[in-house]
């Protein structure tokens, strides 16, 4: 009885569910008809589809001749991190005494001007490092970047917004101070090709590509204006890993169209950086000895400007590269420290206890490339001075002391002078633009003040009419009630009036009766 008593409970639930679904498709809108257009009248044309993606062009022959120069990475265009092996063909970043938390860099020792070419990197390796001992450093642990950058730029590919285009690891394409999810990630055991078009006649002209084991992974994207009409370098940064760069002729991993790779690039189209190799097979490296707080710093970096190939050895150059590399010093917004013995909290062993200072100056005197040691409080030193010196011992290096001391030259003093100037300038422009704020906000003030005492007048306009109209209206209650009354008593009185009248009427009656009685 029980399962009976169930199973009609069950058949009672369901026929109401059928009704209750036929009621809701007899309660559902008829629906719209297609409109027509009126006789006479051509219908409206429809949304035209979306044109279909076409795809690269198969590259034709070229029979121009090729370049001499093998195409490779000199050590001036990479980063002091970065290991190369096998004579180049594999780079890999050092991944000890703080270099982990660092992105390395390197460049291409030839750009593109003109054509269509691709590169490629294939990751080989990825090396491990422990979440304990990487604490607050920026994520991913593991990063690479693949790209282009005009020559001159910074070697921390993305660290350039006006100068570098790249793709990284996670899906990113990031051009002109823009960061946007536009290809598919890649990692460990993945080649990765990166497509350079700027032949004018392609439908897609001025743009990069990325491609994943051979197949297209992004679309076409624009190169920003300040790229077009300069040559790019191939160029690469990467983190805790190493990456095979394929520089030369063919693929790792053709493409689905006939691509011709940068090793077999036209010489007309490729533009080659400057050897920075000495003719002697010297580096220099020059310690500048001056005073401190008399414009060091700003003497080098003229001499920068002007000699791009010395590398700067100093603790600014170190808290640069960590700020490019994603880290956050902890005394941001503090008093600095000086420029010579910042203050480098990071928050991070490595950093904070000096490891990585250490070991920037274990690996310059490895890697041959002219130096600049800017130790200012040191290079006063003659024992110091020595010491550093001694480092760069061997044949390999020609060292110099350079005197930053006395009258400077009318150079310098033209540019500081500019250079004051132009902070000045901006000083009074930002003060100006507080000032003109500042006069905004208070007219905005007294407009508003304006505005509400206005309202505030007519609000008490309003309110007194409003009082004088239900005085008003009293008033005539008052004496429409004060009429009513007097219309009653003049009432009363031609009542009383009658009343008399009456009653004189009667007595007379009465009277009359009594005589002829």
């Amino acid at each position: 009885r029980r399962h009976a008593r169930r199973s009609s409970h069950r058949s009672a639930a369901m026929a109401q569910k059928r009704k209750a679904s036929a009621k809701a498709k007899a309660e559902e809108p008829a629906p719209k008809e297609a409109k027509t257009a009126p006789s006479g009248e051509e219908p409206a044309a429809a949304a035209a589809p979306a044109e279909p993606f076409v795809e690269e062009a198969d590259a034709p022959a070229d029979k121009r001749p090729g370049a001499k120069e093998a195409i490779c990475f000199h050590p001036s265009e990479t980063t002091l991190n970065v290991v190369p092996l096998l004579g180049g063909k594999l780079l890999r970043s050092l991944a000890d005494g703080g270099m982990q938390f660092l992105l390395a860099g390197a460049r291409a020792s030839a750009g593109v001007q003109a054509g269509r070419y691709m590169y490629e990197v294939k990751v080989i390796e990825a090396m491990p490092v422990g979440a304990q001992a990487w604490g607050k450093a920026p994520k991913p642990v593991q990063l690479v970047r693949v790209g282009f950058s005009a020559a001159g730029s910074s070697l921390i590919l993305g660290a350039d917004d006006e100068a570098h285009v790249l793709f990284d690891s996670e899906g990113f394409f990031q051009a002109a101070k823009t960061r946007t999810k536009a290809s598919k990630p890649f990692g460990k055991d993945t080649t990765v090709a990166v497509l350079l078009n700027l032949d004018s006649a392609s439908p897609h002209a001025n743009t990069v590509s990325l491609f994943r084991d051979g197949e297209r992974v992004s679309q076409p994207q624009a190169l920003p204006e300040s790229l077009k009409g300069k040559a790019l370098f191939p160029h690469v940064s990467f983190r805790n890993f190493t990456v095979q760069v394929n520089l030369g002729a063919a693929p790792l991993k053709p493409l689905p169209f006939a691509c011709r790779a940068l090793g077999s690039a036209a010489k007309d189209d490729l533009a080659f950086a400057p050897s920075v190799v000495p003719k002697d097979g010297k580096c220099e490296v020059m310690l500048p000895v001056a005073y401190p707080d008399e414009g060091t710093f700003k003497w080098l970096d003229g001499f920068l400007e002007s000699n791009p190939q010395y590398v700067e050895l100093s603790s600014r150059k170190i808290m640069d590269w960590a700020a490019k590399s994603g880290l956050s010093n902890t005394t941001k917004g503090k008093r600095p420290s000086g420029m010579d013995k910042p203050d480098m909290s990071f928050g991070l062993p490595a950093f904070d206890g000096g490891a990585l200072q250490q070991m920037v100056k274990a690996m310059a005197p490895t890697i041959p490339r002219n130096y600049i040691v800017m130790e200012v409080e040191a290079n006063l030193s003659a024992a110091k001075r020595q010491a550093t010196l001694a480092r760069f011992g061997g044949p390999r290096f020609k060292r110099t002391a350079c005197v930053v001391m006395g009258e400077p030259p009318a150079e310098f003093k033209a540019a500081q002078q500019a250079e004051l100037l132009k902070d000045k300038q901006h000083k009074a422009d930002i003060q100006w633009r507080v000032a003109k704020a500042e006069k905004a906000k208070q007219r905005a003030a007294k407009e508003q003040a304006k505005k509400f005492a206005e309202a505030k007048r007519k609000e008490e306009d309003a309110r007194k009419a409003k009082l004088a109209e239900i005085a008003a209206k009293k008033a005539a209650e008052a004496k429409k009630a004060e009429g009513k009354e007097e219309a009653k008593a003049e009432e009363k009185k031609e009542e009383e009036a009658k009343m008399e009248v009456d009653g004189e009427a009667k007595g007379g009656a009465a009277a009359s009766e009594a005589k002829s009685g």
